[in-house]
């Protein structure tokens, strides 16, 4: 019979040799062996046979993951970790859940002991604190100062604390606001002893873990707690996203403005001095946002949602 008839023989051939090679793990040269075939013609019975549809390769969701999203992503932008979870679209608070169950499974695996972790406020990275394991015995960090939220929000000091308790290590906090009416007051509370003591911990930091905020009502914490004068500032100045009071254009450019000297935390240049940050996303409102940190080098993991991640994918 042909090599390309499509009859009952030839199908049965084809799944023959693709069992062999895709399930039972043999090579060509021992299947042309057991056919008596050359080793080119077990090459273009493999082919015809996923041609024909005899053999299927999927690369399916596991655990909740879409790891075939994932990893085109973690392709496409260079990243060192993508994970896409399969999340409905339509739920915020279940969004922000799953997410931050994967984030505290991704940061269980690749946290070792040699890390120290940094960590910047967000209610996502709440979300991931509250779901972690026990981790390595890693000192934690605190990279941002505390915004004020309704009451039941976790602080940027619980988050830091709860964080240090599931890893044993020392937990470096301080208790000061995240932004302050004026640059002078917040040069002082830099040079405050446990303020000063955190930020000193900045150059050992291996790993972070940020939020994303998209520069508008509602999709940034940041953005919702400044005031009107503040947001028409950085608007004006082509604002796009902010990744823990670090301001980026839409093409991923570190922007500086008046807030920026008013605030209490990490900056581009030691964000970007750390080998490993790991940003939570979630929302297509979010899409232009995420493009630009993308764009900008300074992160290196992505944990987000299938809506979202294919978003960032169809951008040529």
């Amino acid at each position: 019979m042909a090599e390309n008839s499509t009859g009952p023989a030839q199908l049965v051939l084809l799944a023959a040799v693709g069992r062999r090679y895709f399930l039972d793990g043999r090579s060509k040269v021992e299947i042309a062996e057991e056919f008596g075939f050359s080793r080119f013609k077990v090459a273009r019975l493999l082919d015809a046979a996923r041609e024909s549809g005899v053999v299927h390769i999927e690369i399916r969701h596991a655990d909740g993951i879409d790891v075939d999203l994932s990893a085109q992503l973690q392709e496409k932008f260079r990243l060192q970790h993508s994970v896409v979870v399969d999340t409905p679209n339509d739920d915020p608070d279940s969004q922000r859940q799953h997410l931050g169950q994967a984030a505290a499974k991704l940061l269980g695996e690749v946290i070792t002991p040699q890390d120290v972790l940094g960590l910047a406020w967000a209610r996502s990275v709440s979300a991931m604190a509250s779901a972690l394991p026990q981790l390595p015995k890693v000192p934690v960090v605190q990279l941002t100062g505390a915004l004020s939220f309704q009451v039941g929000d976790p602080s940027s000091i619980d988050l830091v604390r709860d964080v240090a308790r599931a890893s044993g290590g020392p937990a470096y906090v301080f208790y000061a606001p995240f932004t302050v009416r004026d640059a002078a007051t917040a040069r002082g509370l830099r040079a405050q002893p446990e303020v000063a003591q955190a930020f000193s911990q900045l150059p050992r930091v291996t790993k972070a873990v940020a939020g994303v905020g998209f520069w508008g009502p509602g999709e940034s914490t940041l953005y919702d707690a400044a005031d009107e004068h503040d947001r028409q500032a950085l608007r004006r100045l082509g604002v796009c996203a902010d990744i823990s009071g670090v301001f980026l254009s839409a093409d991923g450019e570190p922007v500086k403005a008046d807030l920026t000297e008013r605030m209490i935390g990490i900056d581009a240049d030691q964000m970007r001095a750390i080998p490993e940050v790991i940003v939570i996303a979630f929302g297509m409102a979010k899409v232009p946002a995420m493009r630009a940190v993308l764009r900008s080098g300074l992160i290196d993991g992505v944990v987000t949602h299938t809506a979202l991640a294919q978003a960032l994918l169809d951008v040529t």
